[in-house]
């Protein structure tokens, strides 16, 4: 299994096969011969490529011992499409993002998508199938900590909304209903997380 990590617009890639080629921002690495597990290895490489490339012939076994260098905490959101066709996006942080939030103590990923999307873009939806899940490592000032996010992202069918409002204490500037082809401009010129995401709604 092919397990990927996103720090930012960078990414760590644990593979059981190395890649036939690479380039000067990619660095392939031996991760049953070198001690390359460790958070602050990882962080190093992360620095000076933008692609590492973790070759091992237990790649889960690889994965488990970078996880545990980080606290890890599960999120989920998600796309909503309203009954023109229309996707449902926001300007967070100076990028477009689809919303999304951590789950709380006893919830389902699914209800959290709804809520968390309803606090912030004021727009309820109904969940109708599960995308993707994705992987994003940050360090999270407020305690002081790594972050491992792993975020359930699925696709939801508009219920109602009493209008559109960002939730701004969250960094949330704007929410718009783009169209197919825009949403999907935007989506690419975002987080490789969320073109993830919307490459999932395509294959879907």
């Amino acid at each position: 299994m092919i397990h990927t990590v996103y720090f930012t617009d960078r990414a760590l890639i644990i593979t059981d096969s190395a890649p036939r080629s690479v380039g000067g921002e990619e660095l392939v690495v031996d991760a049953d011969r070198e001690e390359v597990t460790h958070r602050a290895k990882i962080l190093k490489m992360i620095e000076n490529y933008k692609t590492i490339f973790m070759v091992s012939v237990d790649p889960d076994r690889i994965f488990d011992l970078v996880v545990s260098e980080f606290a890890c905490v599960e999120a989920a959101g998600g796309v909503v499409v309203d009954r023109e066709g229309r996707w449902l996006m926001m300007y967070r942080n100076g990028r477009w993002d689809f919303p999304k939030g951590h789950i709380e103590a006893g919830e389902s990923r699914e209800d959290c998508a709804v809520r968390e999307i309803e606090e912030e873009t004021g727009v309820r939806g109904r969940i109708e199938r599960e995308l993707c899940s994705t992987l994003h490592a940050y360090f999270f000032p407020p305690t002081q900590r790594w972050e491992l996010k792993r975020t359930y992202w699925y696709a939801l069918e508009f219920v109602s909304t009493p209008g559109l409002k960002p939730q701004e204490e969250e960094g949330i500037h704007e929410v718009v209903w783009l169209d197919r082809e825009e949403a999907l401009r935007r989506a690419m010129g975002s987080f490789p997380t969320i073109r993830r995401v919307a490459e999932a709604m395509e294959r879907k």
